[in-house]
Parts: structure tokens; C-alpha cells; sequence
């Protein structure tokens, strides 16, 4: 294809990306630079011309992505300098986790920072020399300091390496040995034995150190920006309930409780927290989490929606069950494939302004409500003339129902029905706006903690409609993105392909088994531990112990990444470690399963309780292999009244620490599959549940108070 290829009437430029599926790659399929997506024709195109490769890496959502597009990518003078000097590849990093993770890191180690767009510098045989973030399209000043512009930048790069070659190698390779130690594991030798046994205590010393990092004005962790931190929120909730029996004897303040609820409810109230339309947007600019970053994420709103679910299960706040609901509503009517997929995000930019469609002006309100209604309206969202965006207003809430109602003569009932009368006609009235662009591919991994959390919510919530998304979710990614027995990562317009990561696999794995625990359907655990042993063949470091993070079969890299800590999603790793101690306790398969989780948690465990942000969800993990798990075995067919009783009693409380299976005596193929269920006769002929903990079990019961007396 011709390097300016064009269609008359149509397009100046198209170039190598019209051909991909991912639509922030075909977001610059008509740009003047002669991009080249990831693959063996720019490589070695590079390597026949001895060019340097520039590697563009970013995502659809990310709004500097898009700024730097309009700004340097769509400049002709720009692009002439690129398509000279340079061969340009440009990556989306969520379909290419691997090729993010790497060159990241090296980005880190040159600049001391990281972000999106990533613009690396890279020899032909792909070792990077130079990098950064966002480039200007030309030179800034700084006070005394001159921020050099992207022309500059082309030009001394390209300079540097036609003219000072022995040190772009140099560079190169140092940079090169660094990434490769890093993928290099930090894990003991697989078979060496670790002295001793890892306590309880060590949770709470790790929610000693999120403690000192809670902010108790606003919640969360740190200053701005600032994140939700879920999996963090999640851990502490598990130490509360250690707490509760006593099995924590140390305290801390504030508990850890209060630190979950407290974020919780300052986020939910706060600008990233869609007031009108449900879901969460990535992040908080400020500390108060006022003002977002408006893109919102496919994994953010499984993992905050599963927190949320978490914390109603704990104190029965039904605030918190509102957030949940409203969440995954969120994601049924603007995420949701027809078929059955999760998409992947929704853009912060909507007419070129970031933010537009989700902020209000006074006037804007007035229009739309009742004059009484759209004061009280303004009053509670903190609506102003002046604004708090731009001269509008992000809605967010600071005073409490009970003060509003007062200072109108309403009761709080009536005040309740306006604001719910009021946000769902300001939610039809912004449905004529137009909408925010959409990223459409279907991730594999993101897909599966989407998955949990539906699976989670129908349990919890007793939502048949959400066990319905959950099955057609989890039927379409069965049956759309495998091929030739290999998990694929993405999916888009009827096509999927590249070959899935470890992520792919446990995450997916890990939503099934979520998903068996809500449908009480053999399959999806038969399927889950399938995925389970393909990924410990495709993954496993028999030599270290833990996963890496790309297959056997990947292609050579300068690297093979092996991520140990959770990020915005949990690490392969981490939700790897906790499918290996749910299948350990389903099947028994103690050396199997459980060691290959030892493998991973017994040598970082002091790393992770001195930096328990980074490794929130392997912490639960950790908690898991630490504490008495429950597993519950209820025999009688899951639909008749008497099983649903006992169910009943499980499922209507937060049990971090244990395991469900259920299944009708008759039922030979799910007793096969799953060893927890064999040998477990019907008490009396009635449905019966058997209760078993640390390798023994109590006496089977069949009655709900019984059972009650057993938790």
C-alpha cells in the first residue's frame, strides 16, 4: 500500500492502520505520518534502513493523546520529519499490555516519570535510547527553562544517532539490561522452602501503612491527582473483618472501616462520580474529588462497583447498593455490546472540549425543571452562576439531605423524590447532547472483571437480570475469542485476534468462577479451571515461580515482562495467585494449585505490607492463603425452595474467605467436576449444607437457622 495511499474526494492521507480494528489506531489511520502498527513489516523495514523506530503508544480515552494528534501528528512539516528520519509505530497500549509495560519502564528509568502519549525512541532491533510523554509541537518557556518542542526533538534524535552512534548503543543497551533484570523475578528459586509461617499480623501492619496514607478530610489515599485506589479499599475491608473476630488483636486509627466508608461516600458524592448517569470517571485532578479527568474506564467501574457491592454487604447502607446499581446500569445501556461484550471505554471530549457533556449551568437547569425544583436541584449539587469547571458546573454533592430538607420545609422523603425526579429529567435532557466518542473493541481481561462484578452483583443482589448479562457476557467471550484452543486478547467489527496475555487468562478465569458462584452452573467452573491450567502451560516460571505476563508461543521482545504489582487493574500475577487458592479449595488439588500460589506470595510478602498500594489485590490474596477458608458444599438442586433457603443465608453476607459450590445429589457431572461436592449425602432426604474449614468438616445441617449458627 502506497505510503499516501488515498481514495478521491475522501481522505489526503491513509496510511497502514486502516487496516486495524482498534479504533484509536484507526483514529490515526488518515494522519500524514506513515504509521505503522507493531509488527515484523516496520521492523524490518527499520532494520533494511537502518532508521530508528519512533514508538507512539497511547489509548482512546486519554485526552493528550488526542492533543498531541491535532497538535504534531496531523502536522504536515511534522509528519515530513517523522516519515524522513524515523520509522513510526504507533501502538494502542490496551491491546498491547506487553509492549506498554516494557517500554514504559524504560521511559520511567530515563525520565523518572511515566504517562500517556508515550513517544519512545527505539534502534532498529528495538532497545529504547530516548523517551517522554506529551511533546509540544514546539519549544516553551518555562521560566528559565525551555521545554524543547517535537520538531527539535526529531531532528536531534535523528542527528544523534546517524552522528553518535557508539552512544545511542551504549544507551541502549544499559536500558536493555535494566528492562531484561526486571523481568527477571524477585521470587525464590521454585522448591526452596520458606522458614516459618506468615501471620494475620502482617495484614495489619500493611493497613497500618495505608492508615498513614489515608486523607480523613476528603478519603482516599495521597494527594492530587487522586484514585480510587479500590483494591486497596477492598483489602482493608477483608483486615475489618478479621478485626470484627477477633482474629487481629493490634489496632490502628482510624479503623479501617472508616477509611473505606469514608472514601467511598466522598467519592460517590464527588465530581468523579457521574451524578446523572452513573459510573466513574478515571480520576481526580484535585484532592477533593471534585473535578475528573471525564474519560470513564470499562475497569474502573467493575472494580468500584465490586467495592461498593463489598461495603453494602458489610453495613447494609443502601447508599452504597444505589452506586452499585446505578453503576452497572451504567454499563448495561452505554458499554454493552449486542452481543454480549463489554466495550472498552468512553472519551472525555465531546465536541472537542473535554468534560462538555457532563457539566450544567444554571440557566441549563432552569430549563429543564420546575423553577422550586431546579432551586432545591442546584442547592444540593452545589450549582453556581460563577461554576467550578470552566465557568459551568460539575455536579457534586457537600451537604447532607436532612440540612437541605430543612431549610425548605420539606421532609427528607419529598426532598428524595424531587432530586430523583430531577436527575432522571436532567438525564433525558443531556441524552439530546451529543455524546461522548467510545471505544468499542472488546478486551478479553477487562471483559472478565466486568464479568465478576455482574456475577457478584446478581449473587449479592438477588439481580436476575444482571446473572443474564453476566452468562450472555461470559457465552460470547467462550465462543468469540478463542481460536485454535488459544484465549485472543481483543475483539472488534466481528474480528478478534492477537493471542491473550496472562491477564486474559486469569481474569477471565476469575470471573467465571464468580460466575459459577452465582448460577451454580457446572460449566462456567469447568471452564474456569480449563483457562486455570492453560495459562500455568502457557505462563508459568517453573524456574522461579509466579507467571509471566506474555506466553511461550509470544513473539521475542526485548523483555519478557513479568508484573508483580497491581496498577489500575490488578497484575496477571495477582489475580493469578487468587484463582490458584479458589481452585486449591474447590478441588483439594493442594500441591497443584496451592503451592504454585505460595510460589508466588511467600517471598514478597514483607514488600507487599511495606507498600501495600501497589499490591492491594495480591493482598487479598495473601489474606486468603493466610486465613481458615470456608468452603460451602450445599447439595440440592439449586432452584427448589429449601437449596435457595440455604443460599440464602450464604449469600447475604460478605465471606471474602471462602468458597460456594451447590449442586442436586443427582447431578454426577458437577459431583466429577467439582471434588468439594463429592461425598455429601442429603441430611433426611432435604437439601443440606456441609460447612468445612481447615481440612474438616461440621455436621452436615439442612435447616436455615442451623446453618446461620454455623457462620
Amino acid at each position: 500500500m502506497s505510503d499516501t495511499a488515498n481514495t478521491p474526494g475522501q481522505h489526503k492521507h491513509t496510511n497502514r492502520l486502516i487496516h486495524e480494528t482498534s479504533p484509536y489506531l484507526l483514529q490515526h489511520a488518515h494522519n500524514p505520518v506513515n504509521w505503522y502498527p507493531w509488527g515484523e513489516e516496520a521492523l524490518q523495514k527499520a532494520r533494511s534502513e537502518d532508521k530508528p523506530i519512533l514508538l507512539s503508544v497511547g489509548y482512546s480515552a486519554c485526552h493528550w493523546c488526542h492533543v498531541m494528534e491535532r497538535e504534531s501528528f496531523e502536522n504536515e512539516e511534522i509528519a515530513d520529519l517523522m516519515n524522513q528520519y524515523f520509522v513510526s509505530i504507533k501502538v494502542d497500549r490496551e491491546e498491547r499490555p506487553d509492549i506498554d509495560a516494557i517500554y514504559m519502564q524504560a521511559v520511567q528509568a530515563l525520565t523518572q516519570q511515566g504517562g500517556w502519549p508515550m513517544t519512545v525512541f527505539l534502534t532498529p532491533d528495538g532497545r529504547p535510547f530516548y523517551g517522554g510523554t506529551y511533546i509540544p509541537p514546539r519549544d516553551r518557556q518555562y521560566g528559565r527553562q525551555t521545554m524543547p518542542g517535537f520538531p527539535r526533538i526529531l531532528l536531534s534524535m535523528a542527528d544523534t544517532y546517524e552522528n553518535r552512534r557508539l552512544e545511542v548503543e551504549e544507551q541502549a543497551t544499559e536500558i536493555a539490561n535494566y528492562l531484561r533484570q526486571r523481568g527477571s523475578s524477585p521470587f525464590r528459586r521454585r522448591g526452596e522452602q520458606t522458614e516459618g509461617t506468615m501471620p494475620l499480623e502482617l495484614l495489619s501492619n500493611a493497613s497500618r501503612e495505608l492508615a498513614a496514607e489515608f486523607d480523613p478530610v476528603n478519603g482516599g489515599f495521597g494527594d492530587a491527582p487522586k484514585f480510587p485506589n479500590t483494591m486497596s479499599l477492598e483489602f482493608l475491608l477483608r483486615v475489618h473483618q478479621h478485626r470484627l473476630k477477633g482474629e487481629i488483636k493490634t489496632q490502628i486509627a482510624p479503623a479501617e472501616l472508616d477509611i473505606v466508608e469514608t472514601s467511598l461516600q466522598r467519592m460517590a458524592n464527588g465530581g468523579i462520580y457521574d451524578q446523572l448517569g452513573g459510573g466513574f470517571h478515571r480520576y481526580s485532578v484535585d484532592t477533593e474529588w471534585l473535578v475528573p479527568h471525564f474519560e470513564k474506564m470499562l475497569y474502573d467501574n467493575a472494580l468500584l462497583s465490586r467495592v461498593y457491592l463489598h461495603a453494602y454487604l458489610v453495613t447494609g447502607n443502601q447508599f452504597y447498593r444505589r452506586i452499585v446499581e446505578e453503576t452497572l446500569d451504567y454499563v448495561v445501556r452505554e458499554m454493552t455490546s449486542p452481543q454480549g461484550g463489554f466495550y472498552s471505554t468512553q472519551d472525555a471530549d465531546s465536541e472537542g472540549e473535554e468534560g462538555k457533556f457532563f457539566v450544567w449551568t444554571p440557566a441549563e437547569i432552569q430549563a429543564v425543571l420546575p423553577p422550586r425544583d431546579a432551586a432545591l436541584f442546584m442547592q444540593y449539587y452545589n450549582v453556581t452562576g460563577r461554576g467550578n469547571f470552566e465557568g459551568k458546573n460539575i455536579l457534586h454533592v457537600t451537604r447532607d439531605m436532612e440540612g437541605i430538607a430543612k431549610e425548605a420545609k420539606l421532609t427528607r422523603k419529598r426532598v428524595q423524590d424531587v432530586l430523583q425526579q430531577s436527575r432522571e429529567q436532567l438525564f433525558r435532557a443531556r441524552e439530546q447532547r451529543i455524546k461522548p466518542g467510545r471505544d468499542e473493541k472488546i478486551l478479553t481481561s477487562w471483559n472478565g472483571l466486568m464479568l465478576r462484578s455482574f456475577a457478584e452483583a446478581a449473587r449479592y443482589l438477588q439481580r436476575t437480570d444482571y446473572l443474564q448479562i453476566a452468562s450472555k457476557n461470559a457465552e460470547f467471550l467462550l465462543k468469540e475469542l478463542r481460536a485454535d484452543g488459544r484465549l485472543l486478547r481483543t475483539h472488534k467489527d466481528g474480528r478478534s485476534h492477537l493471542n491473550g496475555f496472562l491477564e486474559d487468562y486469569t481474569f477471565l478465569a476469575d470471573g467465571l468462577l464468580a460466575l459459577y458462584e452465582a448460577s451454580y452452573q457446572t460449566r462456567w467452573f469447568i471452564e474456569a479451571r480449563k483457562l486455570m491450567d492453560e495459562a500455568i502451560a502457557l505462563f508459568a516460571d517453573e524456574q522461579n515461580g509466579g507467571f509471566f505476563d506474555t506466553g511461550s508461543d509470544h513473539e521475542a521482545l526485548i523483555s519478557r515482562p513479568k508484573d508483580i504489582m497491581d496498577n489500575a487493574t490488578p497484575a496477571g500475577n495477582s489475580v493469578a495467585t487468587d484463582v490458584l487458592l479458589r481452585l486449591a479449595a474447590f478441588t483439594g488439588e493442594e500441591s497443584y494449585y496451592r503451592q504454585r500460589a505460595d510460589d508466588y506470595l511467600s517471598p514478597i510478602a514483607d514488600v507487599m505490607v511495606q507498600h501495600p498500594q501497589a499490591f492491594g489485590h495480591v493482598l487479598g490474596a495473601l489474606d486468603f492463603a493466610l486465613s481458615a477458608v470456608k468452603e460451602f458444599a450445599i447439595m440440592g438442586n439449586p432452584s427448589e425452595a429449601n437449596s435457595r433457603l440455604l443460599l440464602a443465608v450464604i449469600n447475604k453476607r460478605y465471606l471474602p474467605n471462602s468458597v460456594l459450590a451447590c449442586a442436586d445429589p443427582a447431578d454426577s457431572k458437577a459431583i466429577q467436576a467439582i471434588p468439594l461436592l463429592a461425598d455429601r449425602p442429603l441430611k433426611e432426604g432435604k437439601a443440606t449444607a456441609y460447612v468445612c474449614q481447615n481440612f474438616a468438616c461440621l455436621a452436615p445441617v439442612n435447616m436455615a437457622e442451623e446453618l446461620e449458627r454455623l457462620l
